[in-house]
């Protein structure tokens, strides 16, 4: 399994503003589902953060989201290791299929695949 990217997410009532103030560190827009709104960097498009209202779907906003090429073998490498699934994996209909899980500090990690 191999990670493709790291996004920190940011929970926010102002969702707008925030897009505003990260366009003026030279983040683009590069996704908007209303509840939240991704930037990159045109430079380095790894380079990411979110901005959410809350989760759509999930029971909590998560802090942070690690996209992985397997999100299946993710699942059953975090079940086998006994950590505390937040919210089950399944497959979401913006395309993602995901799983969160809380990490030892008590953060809520959004562990996500592109179908």
């Amino acid at each position: 399994m191999a990670v493709r990217r790291v996004v920190p997410n940011l929970q926010t009532d102002a969702v707008p503003e925030s897009r505003e103030f990260y366009r003026l560190l030279g983040f683009e827009e590069v996704m908007n589902h209303g509840w939240i709104v991704t930037l990159a960097s045109p430079s380095a498009p790894a380079a990411q953060i979110s901005v959410m209202t809350s989760d759509k779907t999930g029971p909590v906003t998560p802090d942070l989201s690690i996209e992985v090429d397997d999100v299946d073998a993710a699942y059953a490498a975090i079940r086998a290791g006994g950590a505390e699934i937040v919210h089950p994996l399944q497959d979401e209909e913006w395309g993602v299929r995901r799983f969160f899980v809380r990490d030892p500090g008590g953060r809520v990690v959004n562990v996500l695949g592109h179908r």
